[in-house]
């Protein structure tokens, strides 16, 4: 049996870190996510809900579940909590999105280059309303998945609009 102290101690995090994935959730939503290093995420909303945004050096807690298993979650300054799943042998991931109250009504407000408005984000938070909380769990298929190394801080650089066109839709 392993126990947790052994799991801990497995935290071989490579085969996510350095990575960029491009992944297609079942109700439609395209995200596109990249593992700068083993605490931070830059990431863009390609389509769905708040589709535009984007976002760089996002603080996550990454760890290492099973030999292909990896678990990314992280909170927002939005108040937004994110949990996915990454299967990269099997192009799955499994996101469960805890949006509060105010970006399901008002999720045009967060798509822009979140960066650049963080105490916007803070302000609109605070404001609310946060409950209920609007949970949408997901399957997804990764379309793409491509090492380009760590730390790189041309992987995302632009926002999702200022793509070419199919850029998102590539295989690989």
């Amino acid at each position: 049996m392993t126990t947790t102290t052994q799991l801990l101690a497995e935290q071989d995090l490579s085969g996510l870190v350095g990575r960029r994935f491009v992944y297609t959730y079942a109700n439609g939503w395209q995200y596109e996510m990249y593992v700068k290093n083993a605490t931070t995420i830059d990431y863009r909303i390609h389509s769905g809900m708040v589709g535009g945004r984007w976002v760089k050096d996002q603080r996550v807690d990454l760890v290492r579940l099973g030999e292909d298993d990896y678990k990314v979650s992280w909170n927002e300054p939005t108040g937004t909590s994110v949990v996915v799943n990454v299967l990269p042998a099997r192009r799955a991931l499994h996101g469960v999105i805890f949006f509060p109250r105010w970006v399901e009504e008002h999720g045009e407000r967060t798509v822009l280059f979140q960066n650049e408005h963080l105490g916007e984000m803070r302000a609109y938070r605070d404001q609310g309303p946060t409950y209920p909380i609007h949970i949408v769990p997901e399957f997804a298929e990764i379309t793409l998945f491509e090492e380009v190394g760590e730390n790189n801080e041309d992987v995302i650089a632009v926002a999702p609009g200022d793509l070419p066109p199919g850029w998102a839709d590539r295989r690989g």
